[in-house]
């Protein structure tokens, strides 16, 4: 099976799929939008499913969009479904729940700079912590070491992406929640997750000029080849 997984350059909907993928084992391509497609992002959208990406391409052949039923195939791939249905149905909700944080978090963080950065991370500071707070008491209720319990699934690294991405606002940010902080601290020990982690491209320069480190060679956030 070949899985090709299409995106940008940045930290964001792509990130909880190859956590994933990488948690399971399970091989694959990160490929940059313009160099699967050999053409610029603005002539490519209106071309693919719902005119955004990420999308999962398999065997050439069958094209997934939308980041939250790419997680849900690989769950299946990989053997992380939950047979219960109310609990699947939890975790569903947390899945959801998570996927709420991407917009400011994750445009902020990637692209924002100077006073626009700046009054951003004010303005969605409260509802940011809100958000925390309600993933804050739905992992104490889990009594396990994640969500829905001592295996990671979508949900955890969807959650976990966000979480980690937050702490590029404000470092201490996790400090408020240690329930959450430990969750993240117990994803990062995952041995798969270590390595993705460490060998990912770096997002550098937040607030400042946002940049990913691309094979020891900074480039600018976003959906241009430049």
């Amino acid at each position: 099976m070949s899985l090709k997984l299409i995106y940008f350059k940045m930290q964001a909907l792509a990130e909880a799929p190859q956590m994933l993928m990488n948690y399971a084992g399970i091989e694959y391509e990160y490929i940059m939008a313009w160099d699967y497609y050999n053409d610029e992002w603005k002539n490519i959208k209106p071309k693919i499913p719902f005119k955004q990406l990420p999308l999962l391409i398999i065997d050439e052949k069958h094209e997934i969009p939308q980041s939250l039923a790419i997680l849900s195939y690989i769950e299946k791939l990989a053997d992380l479904n939950i047979e219960d249905p109310i609990i699947a149905a939890k975790a569903d909700a947390i899945l959801n729940g998570a996927q709420e944080l991407f917009i400011p978090l994750n445009p902020t963080v990637n692209f924002a700079v100077g006073e626009d950065f700046n009054n951003k991370r004010d303005e969605m500071m409260p509802s940011l912590l809100s958000k925390f707070d309600d993933l804050d008491r739905l992992l104490k209720l889990s009594n396990a070491r994640y969500f829905i319990d001592d295996k990671p699934r979508a949900c955890d690294f969807l959650a976990f992406h966000h979480l980690e991405l937050s702490r590029k606002l404000d470092s201490s940010i996790l400090n408020k929640f240690p329930k959450l902080k430990k969750f993240v601290n117990d994803i990062e020990e995952i041995d798969s997750i270590t390595a993705y982690l460490d060998n990912r491209p770096e997002l550098i320069d937040v607030s400042i000029a946002p940049k990913l480190v691309i094979d020891g060679v900074p480039e600018s956030t976003g959906v241009k080849k430049e």
